[in-house]
Protein backbone atom coordinates (compact mmCIF):
# COMPACT_ATOMS: atom_id res chain seq x y z
CA UNK A 1 0.00 0.00 0.00
CA UNK A 2 1.23 3.46 -0.84
CA UNK A 3 -0.98 6.48 -0.07
CA UNK A 4 -0.03 10.14 -0.34
CA UNK A 5 -2.15 13.03 0.87
CA UNK A 6 -1.79 16.77 1.28
CA UNK A 7 -1.98 18.63 4.57
CA UNK A 8 -2.25 22.33 5.25
CA UNK A 9 1.10 24.00 5.82
CA UNK A 10 1.02 26.08 9.00
CA UNK A 11 3.39 27.87 11.33
CA UNK A 12 5.05 25.95 14.18
CA UNK A 13 2.78 25.61 17.19
CA UNK A 14 -0.46 26.10 15.27
CA UNK A 15 -2.83 23.14 15.57
CA UNK A 16 -3.75 21.27 12.39
CA UNK A 17 -7.19 21.95 10.93
CA UNK A 18 -9.89 19.29 11.42
CA UNK A 19 -9.69 18.20 7.77
CA UNK A 20 -6.08 17.10 8.32
CA UNK A 21 -7.08 15.11 11.40
CA UNK A 22 -9.70 13.25 9.38
CA UNK A 23 -6.90 11.87 7.20
CA UNK A 24 -5.59 9.83 10.15
CA UNK A 25 -8.81 7.80 10.13
CA UNK A 26 -8.64 7.39 6.37
CA UNK A 27 -5.10 5.97 6.64
CA UNK A 28 -6.17 3.61 9.44
CA UNK A 29 -9.02 2.24 7.31
CA UNK A 30 -6.79 1.86 4.23
CA UNK A 31 -4.11 0.06 6.25
CA UNK A 32 -6.63 -2.34 7.82
CA UNK A 33 -8.18 -3.11 4.42
CA UNK A 34 -4.77 -3.64 2.82
CA UNK A 35 -3.68 -6.04 5.56
CA UNK A 36 -6.99 -7.90 5.52
CA UNK A 37 -6.84 -8.28 1.73
CA UNK A 38 -3.39 -9.86 2.05
CA UNK A 39 -4.30 -12.26 4.85
CA UNK A 40 -2.40 -10.28 7.47
CA UNK A 41 -5.25 -9.62 9.88
CA UNK A 42 -3.00 -11.10 12.60
CA UNK A 43 -1.01 -7.84 12.75
CA UNK A 44 -3.76 -5.43 11.71
CA UNK A 45 -4.60 -4.06 15.17
CA UNK A 46 -0.98 -3.25 16.00
CA UNK A 47 -0.21 -1.95 12.52
CA UNK A 48 -3.27 0.31 12.42
CA UNK A 49 -2.36 1.80 15.80
CA UNK A 50 1.20 2.44 14.58
CA UNK A 51 -0.09 4.04 11.37
CA UNK A 52 -2.37 6.25 13.46
CA UNK A 53 0.44 7.41 15.76
CA UNK A 54 3.02 8.00 13.02
CA UNK A 55 0.58 9.83 10.73
CA UNK A 56 -0.63 11.98 13.63
CA UNK A 57 2.98 12.88 14.49
CA UNK A 58 3.68 13.79 10.87
CA UNK A 59 0.59 15.99 10.66
CA UNK A 60 1.21 17.74 13.98
CA UNK A 61 4.99 18.12 13.93
CA UNK A 62 6.32 18.14 10.36
CA UNK A 63 5.33 21.57 9.11
CA UNK A 64 5.20 19.98 5.66
CA UNK A 65 2.50 19.83 3.02
CA UNK A 66 2.43 16.17 1.99
CA UNK A 67 2.56 12.83 3.80
CA UNK A 68 3.14 9.39 2.30
CA UNK A 69 2.25 6.16 4.09
CA UNK A 70 3.78 2.92 2.82
CA UNK A 71 3.06 -0.60 4.04
CA UNK A 72 5.41 -3.19 2.59
CA UNK A 73 6.53 -6.75 3.21
CA UNK A 74 10.24 -7.31 3.75
CA UNK A 75 11.34 -10.88 4.43
CA UNK A 76 9.28 -11.83 7.50
CA UNK A 77 8.41 -8.26 8.51
CA UNK A 78 5.62 -5.80 7.83
CA UNK A 79 7.25 -2.41 7.40
CA UNK A 80 5.32 0.82 7.94
CA UNK A 81 6.91 4.03 6.62
CA UNK A 82 5.46 7.51 7.15
CA UNK A 83 7.32 10.14 5.14
CA UNK A 84 6.58 13.84 5.62
CA UNK A 85 9.46 15.20 3.53
CA UNK A 86 10.75 17.53 6.23
CA UNK A 87 14.19 16.68 7.63
CA UNK A 88 14.54 17.48 11.33
CA UNK A 89 16.18 16.20 14.45
CA UNK A 90 15.39 12.57 15.11
CA UNK A 91 12.19 11.71 16.91
CA UNK A 92 12.56 10.15 20.35
CA UNK A 93 9.94 8.86 22.77
CA UNK A 94 9.48 11.16 25.72
CA UNK A 95 8.01 10.72 29.17
CA UNK A 96 5.03 13.08 29.45
CA UNK A 97 3.55 14.00 32.79
CA UNK A 98 0.69 11.89 34.12
CA UNK A 99 -1.82 14.61 33.23
CA UNK A 100 -0.50 15.39 29.73
CA UNK A 101 -2.98 14.71 26.93
CA UNK A 102 -0.32 13.97 24.33
CA UNK A 103 3.31 12.93 23.98
CA UNK A 104 2.92 9.17 24.23
CA UNK A 105 2.79 8.25 20.53
CA UNK A 106 6.40 7.26 19.90
CA UNK A 107 6.62 5.43 23.23
CA UNK A 108 3.57 3.45 22.13
CA UNK A 109 5.14 2.72 18.72
CA UNK A 110 8.34 1.59 20.45
CA UNK A 111 6.40 -0.69 22.79
CA UNK A 112 4.36 -2.23 19.98
CA UNK A 113 7.50 -2.81 17.93
CA UNK A 114 9.21 -4.53 20.86
CA UNK A 115 6.16 -6.69 21.62
CA UNK A 116 5.98 -7.63 17.93
CA UNK A 117 9.68 -8.60 17.89
CA UNK A 118 10.36 -5.68 15.61
CA UNK A 119 11.95 -2.29 15.71
CA UNK A 120 11.37 1.33 14.71
CA UNK A 121 13.44 4.34 13.77
CA UNK A 122 13.91 7.30 11.45
CA UNK A 123 15.49 7.71 8.01
CA UNK A 124 16.05 10.51 5.51
CA UNK A 125 17.49 12.86 8.16
CA UNK A 126 14.27 12.58 10.17
CA UNK A 127 11.82 12.98 7.27
CA UNK A 128 10.65 9.33 7.52
CA UNK A 129 9.61 7.44 10.63
CA UNK A 130 9.25 3.68 10.25
CA UNK A 131 8.32 0.57 12.20
CA UNK A 132 8.74 -3.12 11.44
CA UNK A 133 6.65 -5.92 12.95
CA UNK A 134 7.64 -9.58 12.61
CA UNK A 135 5.07 -11.68 10.75
CA UNK A 136 6.37 -15.18 11.50
CA UNK A 137 7.17 -16.76 14.83
CA UNK A 138 10.86 -17.20 15.49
Amino acid sequence: MRSTFDIKQRPPGELPPPEDGVKVGVMRRRARQCLSDRGLACVADEAVLIVSELVTNAIVHSGGREITVILSLRASFLRIDVHDGVPRSHAHPRAPSDIAEDGRGLALVQSLAEEGRGTWGVDDAGATTWCELRLAAS
